[in-house]
């Protein structure tokens, strides 16, 4: 038998749903919302909802948008023929933190996991191909993370992309910046040795 009310139970159980947050702290959030006044509990519930009808993913690069195209797909000031291809939406936002970059993106939505039924039909890259058979496209930066799955999903899209004859790059791994090199592993400095360039 539960210990909490039956609209309580039920909004600490859905609260445990979300990724990071454990039992504990779904009870301190259901809590929180009782304790909050009925207008912030409603403006919580209707943001919900509203996440759910209104986004929708932009029908060029899979970002997650309210408008499609999306901002960066619509924008005239970037360059559409350079494409960076990200795992998750959330990807964008790293990237754009760095001002370097002034291309268009295309999100897969995942990455090639077998481990966990994930195969190349799991990934949205129809519109990706679409755009580099049309001439569309330039470059094509493969942003996955050097992570064993990232890699083998660059791995995946290069040799897709090949046969477009597009300009195929992959990002740099190596050595993070403010680092010691004496805790670097392996890999680490293999990719900073392979990474190399001219100063």
């Amino acid at each position: 038998m539960s210990r909490f009310a039956e609209p309580m139970a039920r909004l600490i159980e859905e609260l445990r749903k979300l990724p990071g947050i454990g039992s504990k702290n779904a009870q301190r959030l259901a809590f929180h919302i009782l304790r909050s006044n009925g207008e912030d509990a409603e403006a919580l519930a209707d943001a919900i909802r509203n996440l759910k009808a209104k986004l929708q993913l932009c029908s060029n690069c899979n970002n997650i948008t309210d408008v499609d195209p999306c901002v960066y797909c619509a924008s005239p000031t970037r360059n559409q023929r350079l494409v960076c291809v990200v795992e998750e939406p959330t990807n964008i936002a790293t990237i754009e933190k760095t001002r370097s970059y002034n291309g268009v993106f295309h999100v897969l939505h995942g990455t090639l996991s077998p481990l966990h039924g994930v195969g190349p039909e799991h990934l949205r890259t129809g519109n990706l191909l679409a755009r580099v058979s049309r001439g569309d496209v330039d470059e094509v930066i493969l942003a996955t993370s050097p992570t064993v799955e990232g890699e083998a999903t660059a791995g995946y899209l290069a040799d897709m992309l090949r046969p477009a004859r597009v300009r195929v790059t992959r990002i740099a791994t190596g050595v993070p910046a403010g680092s010691d090199i004496e805790y670097a592993d392996e890999v680490t400095m293999s990719r900073a040795l392979e990474g190399r360039r001219e100063m």
